[in-house]
C-alpha cells in the first residue's frame, strides 16, 4: 500500500528555462499537464497577476489532493484529475484558449521514490505502475495474462530492449512456477537474463520503463494532446514540453518540426509526404540541465526541454 504520510522531495526540472522560454503574458491561461507535487505550477503562479490562471492536470490521487490544497490557497489555480489529453474539455470550461501548455513528461520523483507505486527497480513494491492506482491494470496482472509475443513487443518497442525476447520468455517460465508481483522480484529476474553489463545502468531501467509506458498509455497520450495544443493553444501561446527518453523526444521533434513547415524535402524541393501548413514556430534549440542543475537532481540527466509558439 502507498504510504500517503511520506513526504518526498521533488525538484521540478530545467525550472528557470521553463519559465524563460514558455512564459508570455502575466494575465494568461496557462495549462501545466502534468502537475505532479505543483512545483512548476508554483513557480509560475509567482509570475501571474490577478488576473492570470493555471489548471494543473493530473491522474495521480497525491498530486490531486496536493492540487486541490494549492487551489484552496490561491484563487488563480485549479486542478484537474485527468489524462493530459484532455484539452478542449479544459478550454471549454475555461471559457478562452491556453497561452502556455507545460508536459513534464514521465514518472515523477515522488512516484519513483514510493515503493508502494511500484516504479523502482531499486526498492521494493508491488508491481503496480499506474499513474493512477484505482483505476486500469497494474503491471502485474498484464503481466500474468500477456502472451510472450506481446510482453516481447512492449519491451522492444517503448524501451527499446534488445534482448526482449529473452525477458519475455523467463517471465513467461517464471510465472508457471509463481505469480510475478514485485518490483525487485520483476528485477532480478531481467537481471539474471541480461546480466550488468552497462557501467551506472541497472539492467532492468529499459524493461520498467517500456511496461510503465504501456500500461499508463502515456505514448498514445503524447501523441493525442499535441494534436489537440493545434487547436487550443492562443496565437502566440507557447507548447513547452519535456521529455526524458529518446522515444518521447521523438514524436515532440517530428511534432515540431512537421507543423513549422520544416519537415524535409526530397528532390527539387518538393515535400516528402503530405505538406501541413505552419502553425508552430520553433523556440530556441533543444535544451539540456545545465551543469550546476545536474549537481542538485541528479534525474534532470536526461531531460530535454522543446518549446514552440502557435503562429496561426
Amino acid at each position: 500500500m502507498t504510504d500517503t504520510g511520506k513526504q518526498y522531495e521533488h525538484l521540478p526540472v530545467l525550472l528557470e528555462e521553463v519559465l524563460e522560454m514558455w512564459f508570455s503574458r502575466s494575465d494568461g491561461f496557462y495549462v501545466d499537464g502534468t502537475f505532479g507535487r505543483g512545483g512548476h505550477s508554483r513557480a509560475l503562479l509567482a509570475k501571474l497577476d490577478p488576473e492570470g490562471c493555471l489548471t494543473g492536470i493530473d491522474r495521480d490521487p497525491l498530486a490531486i489532493a496536493e492540487g486541490e490544497k494549492l487551489a484552496s490557497e490561491d484563487g488563480r489555480f485549479r486542478i484537474k484529475a485527468s489524462r493530459f489529453d484532455c484539452l478542449p474539455e479544459v478550454v471549454a470550461e475555461q471559457g478562452r484558449p491556453i497561452d502556455g501548455l507545460l508536459l513534464d513528461l514521465g514518472v515523477s520523483s515522488p512516484q519513483l521514490d514510493d515503493a508502494g507505486r511500484g516504479f523502482s527497480f531499486l526498492r521494493d513494491g508491488p508491481l503496480d505502475m499506474r499513474m493512477d492506482p484505482t483505476s486500469g491494470e497494474s503491471a502485474a496482472d498484464w503481466l500474468a495474462r500477456a502472451d510472450e509475443k506481446d510482453i516481447a513487443d512492449v519491451l522492444y518497442r517503448y524501451g527499446e530492449e534488445r534482448k526482449s525476447r529473452w525477458i519475455a520468455k523467463r517471465i513467461c517460465e517464471t510465472r508457471k512456477e509463481q505469480p510475478i508481483t514485485r518490483t525487485l522480484q520483476l528485477a532480478d529476474l531481467i537481471e539474471s537474463v541480461l546480466g550488468r553489463n552497462e557501467t551506472g545502468k541497472h539492467p532492468a531501467t529499459r524493461s520498467f520503463q517500456a511496461l510503465r509506458i504501456h500500461i499508463n498509455g502515456e505514448l498514445d497520450a503524447l501523441t493525442e494532446v499535441l494534436e489537440q495544443s493545434l487547436e487550443t493553444l492562443a496565437i502566440g501561446g507557447r507548447l513547452a514540453i519535456i521529455s526524458f527518453h529518446s522515444l518521447e523526444d521523438r514524436i515532440v521533434k517530428l511534432f515540431i518540426r512537421d507543423h513549422s513547415g520544416r519537415a524535409p524535402k526530397g528532390r527539387g524541393g518538393l515535400p516528402l509526404g503530405d505538406e501541413l501548413p505552419q502553425q508552430l514556430e520553433p523556440i530556441g534549440k533543444a535544451i539540456r540541465a545545465s551543469k550546476s542543475e545536474l549537481k542538485v537532481n541528479v534525474r534532470s540527466r536526461s531531460a530535454v526541454l522543446r518549446v514552440a509558439e502557435k503562429v496561426a
